[in-house]
């Protein structure tokens, strides 16, 4: 199981001291605070796009591929990537290029948005997002696996003879995580796919995440990627922590109190009651997330959000070294045990890899000479003859099937 941290990149004054930090700090806190999520032990660490204050990760894959030559072990992905506003053409390309920077160290996780302004600056209608987003998946998922693509849809120009380059890393696309916080749509979508399913799991009951994570694990079964026990299922979570839970509550509230999102609403306690967020000791932050598997059952990934609220760089790096010395390794051992044998791990390039080709040698794409022009013809790449005649993918649970080739 992976565990780690996410952040949406809010530019947020901090309440105790009056002070906003300027775009500069924040970006440079960030990088500090991914980096220190590998010396900890964390897994992963995931970045938001938005295109408008108080946030600033407009480039998340510019951010990625610098902390990638920052880091060695850390997993790369986003929280998400707009897949109704960005072209898919741009999202191929630019994930395919941080796969080779980075080693493969990067997926993608997939969303709507929930800022309905975006649509119109990228010269898209909201009203189409549902749309948007099956359709741009339809494509990046074919430009991924084709190497060349010819393409009619309704929301972008038409491809004809269209090769997307880089071709993804040893011929293994990034794995696809789609990110919801309340569209059963996207449940499906995933499901059909046979790709991975992130529950935001932050504002929400218990009892919404678990009816959005039983309606993706139904379909990924009904859909023959595997038995709903070998879905690949990811949450969100927030935590802020003390070494007792007096002190974080003491410490927390302000924040909470004053939030943009949540702020001058429920009561600390209330919210802490009916959502996942945890505000207390490193063991009370164990407890409540083992119990996340009460009701989503075995799941892959854990990530939890951090940096918000205006909290200062120094108070989230304190929460990031709980999180490594105290409560991940406990969790780590805890959801291992009595783990059923079917429920696989979270992908990573490698099992991607070894699942796509067995024992055979993965795909080193080599163009031939430039003919001048992409319109017309087979494949530009000198070993597309032998790819189209390479063993089918060895099938070795959920993501690893028929949704590695669909």
């Amino acid at each position: 199981m992976q565990f780690g941290i996410f952040t949406v990149s809010d530019i947020t004054q901090d309440p105790t001291t009056g002070r906003t930090p300027t775009e500069a700090e924040r970006i440079q806190a960030t990088l500090t605070i991914a980096k220190h999520a590998e010396e900890v032990g964390l897994d992963v660490f995931a970045l938001g796009e938005h295109h408008n204050p108080p946030f600033w990760s407009s480039s998340p894959t510019t951010t990625l591929a610098y902390i990638a030559g920052q880091t060695s072990t850390l997993q790369l992905t986003t929280s998400t990537t707009l897949i109704t506003t960005n072209d898919p053409v741009k999202i191929a390309e630019d994930f395919a290029m941080l796969q080779h920077v980075s080693g493969g160290r990067v997926d993608i996780m997939l969303g709507r948005g929930n800022t309905g302004p975006v649509y119109p600056w990228f010269g898209k209608d909201i009203r189409q997002g549902l749309p948007l987003a099956q359709e741009n998946y339809e494509l990046l998922h074919r430009l991924w696996r084709e190497d060349v693509v010819d393409w009619q849809g309704r929301f972008r120009t038409p491809l004809q003879g269209f090769t997307s380059t880089p071709r993804p890393l040893d011929g293994v696309p990034p794995f696809v995580w789609h990110g919801s916080i309340r569209t059963p749509e996207v449940a499906e979508q995933a499901a059909s796919y046979g790709d991975g399913f992130f529950a935001n799991h932050i504002f929400w009951p218990a009892s919404h995440t678990q009816r959005m994570i039983a309606l993706y694990r139904q379909r990924f079964e009904h859909h023959g990627h595997g038995t709903a026990a070998q879905a690949i299922v990811g949450l969100g979570g927030q935590v802020f922590m003390r070494k007792n839970s007096q002190d974080a509550v003491r410490d927390f509230r302000p924040y909470f109190d004053n939030a943009p999102v949540y702020g001058h609403g429920p009561s600390l306690e209330d919210f802490t009651q009916q959502t996942p967020l945890t505000v207390g000791s490193p063991q009370e932050v164990i407890d409540k997330t083992l119990g996340f598997r009460d009701y989503v059952g075995d799941y892959q990934r854990q990530l939890w959000l951090l940096d918000h609220a205006g909290l200062p760089m120094k108070t989230v790096l304190e929460q990031l070294d709980l999180l490594g010395e105290e409560v991940v390794p406990v969790l780590r051992r805890e959801f291992a045990a009595n783990r059923p044998a079917e429920v696989p791990d979270a992908p990573t390039h490698a099992s991607l890899v070894a699942a796509t080709y067995g024992g055979e040698a993965p795909r080193q794409a080599t163009p031939n000479a430039n003919r001048g022009d992409n319109l017309a013809g087979p494949s530009p790449y000198q070993d597309a003859q032998a790819t189209a005649a390479a063993p089918a993918p060895v099938k070795t649970g959920s993501a690893f099937g028929p949704a590695a080739t669909r």
